[in-house]
């Protein structure tokens, strides 16, 4: 992939290169640059290779040097630049390497691949060109969410693209759930706890979840916990200020670790507008968290299957928001239910997705 930087596309990645290492294949890591705030954890027996590069397309010559010296089997790609520059040096070299491309364009940032010749968006016209020339090399062509899948085929014009969950639940993950959390609400725990966690700004629709729990704290007794940091933080801090809520909102800002408090925690809130395919959801109800999320483009109705799992509501709607928190604190998701939710996003789950779109067998 292009960047190694604290995003969630390069960890979902990271956490599939520990998964294929676990299970005994020979992983390397590519990556045209790492972010220097980036602290990478080595993951034994898996090389990462930094090609130091500033763009997709520059690191043609090291996936070509690459391909000849090692003559991988398989080829995993992440993001629609780099899938396409792979597939184009597959095709200029003639080699035989399977190719895996995700893409991961959200629903609203498909539609620039609308874009015409003498358009503002030229270059994502461009790119659609570019991707529809090299597709026919992809041996798979896969998406994080089945509503993702339909944006493709609509802008794309292709009928490749599947779906293929993100690994969220390994071995890892639930180690790193029960870890302790030195909080003064969750170590006394004598009140519902509400959290959520993500980037702080607009899109991500914070400033309703505090709406929300203005409502919500007039009616239960109940705090909010949220996790991340970004552009909006002082504007959220003022909001809770003017609200009279420092008492019930704690902003902790970034944590490296969110399932420790997620695990500790009773509701999770997705507020977003738009989203891939939440993983963090996912992560929340892996930790036994009742679920509330926006039935927002593309993922959390698919996550909860039409609420079977957990409470969807519109977007910018906080008084919605609070009532399915008052729901979720009165009565919580079964455990059982979570457990059937998650299934799909167990590693073994997905990998063995990956190598039935392949249509090879693994040899250990």
């Amino acid at each position: 992939m292009p960047r190694l930087n604290l995003a969630g596309v390069p960890l979902a990645q990271l956490r599939f290169a520990r998964a294929l290492r676990n299970r005994g294949h020979d992983v390397e890591f590519i990556i045209g640059q790492k972010d220097e705030s980036f602290i990478y954890k080595e993951i034994p027996g898996v090389a990462l290779n930094i090609l130091n590069v500033h763009t997709s397309k520059r690191m043609i010559p090291g996936i070509i040097k690459l391909i000849k010296k090692k003559n991988p089997d398989i080829i995993f790609s992440a993001e629609d630049h780099m899938t396409i520059w792979v597939l184009f040096s597959v095709i200029l070299i003639n080699s035989k390497t399977l190719v895996s491309g995700s893409s991961r364009v959200g629903s609203m940032d498909l539609e620039a691949y609308g874009g015409r010749l003498f358009s503002k968006n030229w270059k994502s016209f461009f790119l659609k060109i570019l991707f529809n020339c090299v597709a026919w090399r992809a041996n798979a062509l896969t998406c994080v969410a089945k509503d993702m899948v339909e944006g493709y085929h609509r802008a794309l014009k292709t009928t490749k693209h599947t779906h293929v969950y993100n690994i969220v639940v390994d071995e890892e993950s639930i180690l790193r759930s029960i870890e302790p959390v030195d909080h003064k609400w969750i170590n006394s725990k004598n009140t519902k706890i509400i959290i959520a966690a993500g980037r702080l700004d607009k899109q991500k629709g914070f400033h309703d979840l505090v709406d929300a729990m203005h409502i919500v704290i007039k009616k239960r007794d109940a705090k909010l916990i949220i996790l991340g940091d970004g552009v909006e933080k002082q504007n959220l801090q003022n909001q809770i200020a003017d609200l009279d809520m420092d008492d019930y909102v704690d902003m902790v800002g970034y944590v490296e670790n969110p399932l420790k408090y997620f695990s500790k925690c009773d509701v999770f809130v997705l507020p977003s507008y738009a989203e891939g395919m939440p993983n963090v959801l996912v992560e929340a109800m892996m930790c036994k968290c009742s679920p509330v999320a926006t039935d927002c483009p593309t993922g959390p109705r698919e996550v909860l299957k039409d609420e079977k799992y957990g409470k969807l509501i519109p977007i910018k709607d906080p008084v919605s928001m609070a009532c399915a928190i008052i729901q979720s604190i009165d009565s919580p998701i079964s455990f059982e239910n979570l457990e059937k939710a998650i299934e799909p996003f167990k590693e073994n789950a997905v990998i063995q997705r990956h190598f039935d779109l392949l249509e090879i067998e693994e040899k250990f």
